[in-house]
């Protein structure tokens, strides 16, 4: 596995051992089906009305991760890696022992809006759902963007990572329940991976 990495530019390397490990963990939870549990709707979540065109802020996830390998400190590289790792084996376990759902709304309508989300319900896990890991590595990202040098930088990415958290909600992937406690998974195994003590890391080191 190491040799077979070595060719990757280290930044690349870091994001597939993190990354790749949330994938894993999302994936547990249709290899042993059990009857979920339906987690209640807020208020908060009655708040924010379910809109289909919440769809390119959700998805919008899926480049600020990337994004926060490609410009995060260097220094910030490893800690990233082992905070989503940390983050795979707590949400894993979680969906496997504990499975949850929610009363999805249905979509209707053919516009571009409800048909991207139909596209993308069709990758989707609907039993994944406490913690989020959508709003774990959302929370991440942001703190690996963080630089008090660039606080522009900063501020547009803790932006970003708020229009995703709310887009999460409106979208009805999750709910304010099961969000804020990925949100909270999330700044947890940051804590967690920082510490110079910690031991299972699964950090990558060459030979």
């Amino acid at each position: 596995m190491r040799r077979a990495l070595d060719w990757l530019p280290p930044r690349l390397r870091h994001m597939l051992l993190g990354w790749a490990s949330v994938g894993c963990a999302y994936s547990l939870g249709s290899l042993w089906p059990r009857r979920a549990i339906v987690l209640p709707e807020l208020a908060v979540d009655r708040w924010i009305p379910f809109n289909p065109a919440a769809i390119w802020l959700y998805a919008s996830f899926f480049l600020i991760v990337p994004t926060a390998y490609l410009f995060a400190r260097p220094g910030r590289l490893l800690w990233l890696q082992r905070a989503m790792q940390w983050c795979a084996l707590a949400a894993g376990a979680a969906f496997l022992l504990w499975p949850t759902t929610l009363a999805y709304p249905p979509i209707v309508g053919d516009g571009g809006h409800a048909e991207a989300l139909r596209f993308f319900l069709r990758f989707d896990t609907p039993h994944n759902c406490l913690p989020s890991l959508h709003g774990a590595l959302t929370a991440l990202a942001a703190w690996a963007l963080w630089d008090g040098v660039r606080r522009w930088r900063s501020w547009l990415a803790l932006a970003w990572a708020l229009a995703i958290l709310f887009s999460v909600i409106q979208l009805r992937r999750h709910l304010f329940i099961d969000l804020s406690a990925g949100v909270a998974l999330g700044l947890l195994c940051g804590l967690l991976a920082a510490r110079p003590d910690t031991v299972f890391s699964f950090s990558y080191r060459r030979t």
